[in-house]
């Protein structure tokens, strides 16, 4: 359990002042100045060593992420965008940083961008965040006034600009060259790689894009020493992490807590419990929507991080815990996940533009039975053409929800399946025939 003196979001709920002076008493602008004047090198050093990963869900070393940027600004400028897109279902952390922390988020994206040497950052922020957005832009204006971003930012001689875009509601826009498609003013889709961001991203030029929790900790953590980060967790999974944990709970909630906590710990001792005991457990998704459902037997003893994740073939992504009882039609919820991605596919890429809309119309069909059992392996075999071969991981993400369920809940579909013929004799005898 992570003590409150190792917080760094300490307003996470809103229960303090969002605004300069209540940000600076809880740390927020401490030493910006002194930061900055370490240089850019010594900055991305310490990131690096505190062993901070992704906090957007890909977990890739953020700190080696800022090193591929170009060591010196020639024709081209640095740009640091940022993704508040926040758009997988279960996720709803970064809107409360942005929110209730806003000064800690505005000042990472200063001492992120310096140590890339970009003198202008972007944050594109989700199209249903109206409020996040002023708040947020309330923050920045505060900000500016009293001198800490603009000219001469902190007193630094950085000069340091920060823009607000506000995008229009689309989950494509959440990845990153999309996002970067949209921003420049055109459709958002997904961008071939390579190039890259940091070869060319935003207008053609050097640019790093970072998830809003990334950026936010990043003062914190330089503050604080890359060692107390690192010691938090396990190897290779450091530091804290905001969860947000929803479903059948007791008290669904964002918490920050520290990282490879065990799934069982964080869900009893933040959340109430599951609703009903925890014997009344079915599945969890631990990392949003897009990563394969865990069963009770392996929420017992999984912990909440990268490795030991992927270990049991799923993922923490974004730290978006689902925790679904035994009340739920669990094909029924995986089906209802399969539309959303079937609606929020670009259309770019053959297998997820036409496998998406089949795997959904073959999914609803089983959650009511219609199906030949034959199909479920079919269903599984399309899910593994459509995953990995898009431009972009939302085939993936269309995919893991479905390859989970039928690892898991195979004999859940069959016995679907086997009730609605036992109910309608003649489909048996035609499947038969």
């Amino acid at each position: 359990m992570l003590e409150d003196k190792d917080r760094i979001f300490t307003n996470l709920y809103g229960l303090h002042d969002p605004g300069l002076e209540g940000a600076k008493t809880r740390g927020a602008w401490n030493g910006t100045k002194d930061i900055l004047a370490m240089g850019p090198d010594w900055i991305i050093d310490q990131v690096k060593a505190s062993g901070l990963r992704g906090r957007g869900g890909a977990g890739f070393p953020t700190g080696l992420k800022w090193s591929f940027m170009p060591k010196e600004v020639k024709d081209r400028p640095h740009y640091l965008v940022v993704n508040a897109d926040e758009s997988e279902p279960g996720t709803c952390k970064d809107r409360d940083i942005m929110r209730h922390d806003p000064h800690l988020f505005i000042e990472g994206c200063l001492v992120a961008s310096f140590a890339m040497k970009a003198h202008a950052c972007y944050i594109y922020i989700r199209g249903e965040y109206v409020d996040e957005r002023i708040a947020l832009q309330k923050a920045i204006d505060e900000a500016y006034a009293a001198g800490l971003v603009g000219r001469n930012a902190c007193g630094s001689g950085w000069d340091f600009d920060v823009y607000v875009h506000h995008g229009a509601g689309a989950y494509i826009c959440g990845e990153e060259t999309a996002l970067l498609e949209s921003l420049e003013g055109k459709k958002g889709q997904p961008r071939l790689k390579p190039p890259f961001p940091a070869g060319a991203g935003l207008y053609g030029c050097p640019t790093t894009v970072n998830n809003v929790e990334s950026i936010a900790v990043a003062p914190t953590i330089i503050r604080r020493g890359a060692e107390w980060f690192d010691a938090l967790g396990r190897e290779r999974n450091s530091g804290t992490k905001v969860f947000c944990i929803s479903g059948h709970v007791e008290r669904p909630c964002n918490v920050e807590e520290e990282m490879s906590i065990p799934l069982r710990t964080l869900i009893e001792e933040h959340c109430g419990g599951v609703r009903g005991g925890w014997d009344n457990l079915k599945a969890v998704i631990p990392g949003g929507s897009s990563v394969p459902l865990l069963p009770r037997e392996i929420c017992d003893d999984v912990l909440m991080d990268f490795d030991a994740l992927k270990e049991v073939k799923s993922g923490l992504g974004t730290a978006a815990v689902i925790v679904m009882d035994k009340s739920t039609d669990i094909v029924r919820a995986i089906a209802r996940i399969s539309y959303f991605y079937k609606h929020e596919s670009c259309g770019q890429c053959t297998p997820c533009r036409e496998g998406t809309g089949w795997m959904w119309r073959v999914l609803t069909r089983m959650a009511d039975g219609n199906a030949e059992t034959w199909e479920i392996d079919k269903l599984l075999d399309v899910a593994g053409q459509v995953e990995g071969h898009t431009i972009c991981a939302l085939g993936d993400a269309a995919a893991w929800p479905i390859q989970g369920l039928i690892r898991h809940f195979r004999s859940e579909i069959e016995e679907r399946i086997n009730a609605y013929r036992a109910d309608r004799p003649h489909v048996a005898i035609a499947a038969a025939e």
